[in-house]
């Protein structure tokens, strides 16, 4: 009985990690962002449907490092250094709204396809449209979710727009989630987010 269950454990791992690994490669050639998207698309190409084979998260996102470690490197990590400078100017232009940088920019999975993800904070909700109105910048709003903590969610405006032939998304947060960061899609943590000083650190360090 228990070498049978041994072996089984074994099986569902190995589901796992091809789940896992399919996944990352699709999100790193197809530019798919949504984890739960790439993680159904993989368990179709694959033919794995059980829930128990299906990876976390954080499982795809290991893997998506080891795929651009492998199969990309120079370029996917220029991709991450074009947009940190890229998001460091923004956030300068940005500075009254007290932005944060987010997502894969951050967090080093960006590549070719990938956005510049801003948190910008203003009590005011329209603030931000009457900044981006004022200079003239053509941005086009999305209605995003956003998880403060388990119980809570806010409906919030992201405003999309191109500059220096990248994408930008800005989410427009109330300024108090500053003291407390939205919840991860990738692990239902506090997001991980950079302050202006903290991006340019990251740039310092190579």
């Amino acid at each position: 009985m228990g070498r049978a269950r041994q072996h089984a454990e074994a099986r569902q791992g190995e589901r796992r990690r091809r789940l896992a690994n399919e996944a990352a490669r699709l999100m790193a050639e197809s530019g798919i962002r949504d984890y739960n998207q790439a993680r159904r698309k993989a368990a179709s190409r694959l033919g794995i449907h059980d829930e128990a084979s299906l990876p976390r998260n954080q499982e795809i996102e290991e893997a998506l490092r080891e795929y651009q470690r492998i199969f990309l490197g120079p370029a996917q990590a220029d991709a991450v250094r074009v947009r940190r400078e890229a998001a460091a100017r923004a956030m300068e232009f940005f500075a009254a709204f007290q932005p944060r940088l987010v997502g894969p920019v951050l967090d080093g999975t960006a590549d070719a396809g990938s956005p510049v993800a801003l948190h910008l904070h203003a009590d005011d909700p329209e603030a931000v449209a009457r900044f981006l109105a004022e200079h003239r910048i053509p941005a086009e709003p999305r209605g995003r979710r956003v998880r403060l903590d388990r119980r809570r969610e806010l409906q919030v405006t992201a405003w999309l727009f191109e500059a220096e032939d990248l994408a930008f998304e800005l989410t427009v947060l109330p300024g108090a989630v500053l003291r407390q960061a939205p919840l991860s899609a990738l692990d239902e943590r506090p997001m991980p987010r950079a302050s202006l000083a903290q991006v340019r650190g990251l740039l310092a360090g190579g």
